[in-house]
């Protein structure tokens, strides 16, 4: 992809790079871009991800329950606000809840909303180029 389109790819890049020069945490990057690489079924994009959290130091507990987060205790307000933020809009079909925003808008000021919301969608676009291009973890 960065062979046949480097201009896009690029692109996609600078969209990166701006993601990590917010204000955004690292935990809070980390569940949005592996949750939202399980919804999509992307698993160069989970492999990659939950190697980046663990090296971060997110919990290996933590990071086997994201995919369950409903159900679990090892979340908290923001992380499930986030969590539930990125399923809706990877999952987006026509819109996101009136609820859902509603205590995003809440528990999140306004800036950070924003930059979760980007967050997501940037992960979204890299997960949709590893499943067109069929990419495969790495085996070590």
């Amino acid at each position: 992809m960065n062979t046949a389109e480097p201009a896009g790819y690029r692109a996609l890049i600078a969209l990166e790079k701006y993601i990590e020069s917010t204000n955004l945490t690292t935990r809070h990057k980390d569940l949005i871009k592996i949750r939202a690489s399980q919804v999509n079924g992307c698993a160069f994009c989970v492999d990659m991800h939950t190697t980046d959290a663990r090296k971060a130091g997110e919990t290996e507990r933590r990071i086997y329950n994201i995919s369950v987060w409903r159900d679990t205790p090892f979340f908290d307000e923001q992380e499930r606000t986030i969590l539930a933020l990125t399923e809706e809009v990877t999952l987006i079909a026509g819109r996101v809840s009136d609820e859902t925003y509603k205590k995003a808008a809440e528990v999140l000021d306004e800036v950070y909303l924003a930059q979760v919301i980007m967050a997501i969608i940037t992960i979204n676009a890299w997960n949709r180029i590893g499943i067109a291009t069929e990419l495969q973890p790495p085996l070590n």
